[in-house]
């Protein structure tokens, strides 16, 4: 039973950031000629990651990311089957915010300016998946070495935990924004994709490799370079 409570927290996390996050992309839209939709956007997602952290944060640690919980698995913070768990309910969160956000937007008979439920993809980056794979594995490597770091046992940020990590996502969002529409969070972006392409919009699935692969390789590497710098000297 704890465990599931854990999952139902994931799943509630996830669902908040894609609503909110996404949502707000999709509200206001996320073009050059709007830079204002770029601080917005990337404010919703580390106000999210905010409310959530102090929330739901005493029961899951509030992951709401396949690739934090890869990086916490890799560190041996959890276990092979909340591993497994926690990404399932990512998914299935990430899914109904997205179905949320289709439903609320279709029967509001409000406008989508990112015409695909804030999808990420290649656009920004002239297409070019290597140029949007080092984007996503950089940032994630930015926010996962981050998160590791505040949570570590040797921090001192007391109560400010969640709060540095929201900022930090908000930080990668500013500069990632308008390159791939920033993931760092493989359930962030199959929720929109896959809603997407049910509704006959296949665009976001053609990339969507990327954004899985990339933040989960630089998850990786993070947790990796973490382990190397905080270990004690020999």
């Amino acid at each position: 039973m704890e465990r599931f409570k854990k999952y139902v927290a994931e799943f509630i996390g996830t669902m908040v950031l894609v609503l909110m996050g996404c949502g707000t992309a999709m509200l206001v839209g996320c073009d050059s000629a709007a830079g204002c939709g770029y601080i917005l956007t990337a404010l919703a997602f580390g106000l999210a990651i905010v409310a959530m952290a102090y929330s739901i944060g005493n029961v899951s640690g509030c992951h709401v990311n396949p690739a934090v919980s890869l990086a916490v698995f890799m560190n041996k913070g959890i276990d092979g089957i909340d591993l497994a768990g926690y990404i399932i309910a990512q998914i299935l969160g990430a899914l109904a915010g997205s179905g949320l956000l289709c439903l609320i937007f279709s029967l509001g008979k409000v406008t989508d300016k990112t015409g695909a439920l804030g999808s990420n993809g290649t656009a920004g980056v002239s297409g070019s998946s290597a140029a949007a794979f080092i984007t996503e594995f950089v940032l994630t490597f930015i926010f996962v070495i981050a998160i590791l770091g505040v949570t570590s046992k040797k921090a001192s940020h007391g109560s400010f935990g969640g709060l540095v990590i929201g900022l930090t996502l908000t930080f990668v969002h500013i500069l990632g924004i308008g390159l791939t529409g920033t993931s760092v969070n493989p359930a962030r972006s199959i929720g929109p994709a896959i809603v997407c392409a049910i509704q006959g919009n296949t665009a976001p699935v053609s990339s969507l490799w990327i954004f899985i692969v990339a933040p989960l390789a630089g998850a990786a590497i993070a947790s990796i370079v973490y382990k190397f710098i905080e270990s004690k000297k020999n």
